[in-house]
């Protein structure tokens, strides 16, 4: 594993600048929240994200080029697939209190995806392994997304239980804003289940510790649309299964990517 790779090189430029254009504006977006969905800093921000996220991935430029992946540029590109949908959503919908954390976590993630860059990955077993990662990331932004939601969901619950203030969140109702939170559960299952899918057709399938903690995840995920459908699961018990298997998921590439590349050293791998 190598840190910050090729940065003296012109691609190296670029993602060094990118980088810290990205983490000044998130930054300036968690100091200076505009309204909105965060103004001219989390746009900046957003922009110089994708640029170092392209830079990095693609090996453009660097001295070592190359496509090169792991478990922090994945985290950052999984935020920044966050950050696309709450701009999106926030122009229909209003989500207070999640444009900050948002900046705070964009902020930690690049620099993460900077200084721990992964390693090379010169040869795929096949020219459609990229959609295996694909659909794994967009997979993995939803479920965290939904999981915002459920965290809006369940602070609505409890101001209805307290008499604080209506069980609404910024104008939102709390059974729409509950029913999005499983919209986009089952939008990020049906795209987990092609990721599996695609691994099994496209790439060196094995039963590691990263499959075994996919199906798994897979598995809760089902297990709660499953109960929403026949007994109507929802509050808390929905919310637990809901961060089961987020954490699952969580640990299925990253978490044993972090053990591999940053615990043990090593390189290489899906």
């Amino acid at each position: 594993m190598s840190v910050i790779p090729g940065l003296a090189s012109a691609g190296g430029a670029w993602l060094a600048t990118a980088s810290l254009v990205a983490v000044l504006s998130y930054a300036a977006a968690v100091l200076r929240p505009r309204p909105g969905w965060g103004g001219p800093a989390l746009l900046t921000a957003w922009l110089a994200q994708a640029v170092a996220l392209l830079v990095h991935a693609l090996g453009l430029g660097l001295s070592d080029p190359g496509m090169r992946f792991g478990f922090a540029p994945a985290l950052s590109l999984t935020v920044w697939l966050v950050i696309a949908v709450y701009a999106v959503e926030s122009r229909v919908l209003p989500l207070p209190g999640l444009r900050r954390g948002l900046a705070g976590l964009g902020v930690l993630s690049v620099l993460l995806a900077w200084v721990i860059p992964g390693d090379l990955r010169p040869g795929l077993s096949s020219p459609w392994a990229p959609l295996h990662w694909l659909t794994g990331m967009v997979a993995y932004s939803l479920f965290a997304i939904a999981v915002l939601h459920g965290m809006l969901t369940r602070r609505a619950e409890r101001a209805l239980r307290s008499h604080a203030r209506p069980a609404s969140v910024g104008g939102l109702p709390l059974l729409r804003l509950e029913k999005l939170t499983f919209h986009f559960v089952a939008a990020g299952f049906a795209l987990l289940t092609l990721t599996l899918l695609f691994g099994v057709a496209f790439t060196d399938w094995r039963w590691d510790h990263k499959t075994i903690f996919s199906m798994l995840a897979w598995a809760v995920f089902a297990g709660l649309l499953l109960g929403r459908h026949t007994l109507g699961w929802r509050g808390r018990v929905a919310l637990r299964w809901l961060h089961g298997g987020a954490l699952l998921l969580l640990l299925a590439y990253a978490g044993s990517r972090f053990v591999s590349e940053v615990l043990l050293g090593r390189v290489g791998g899906a």
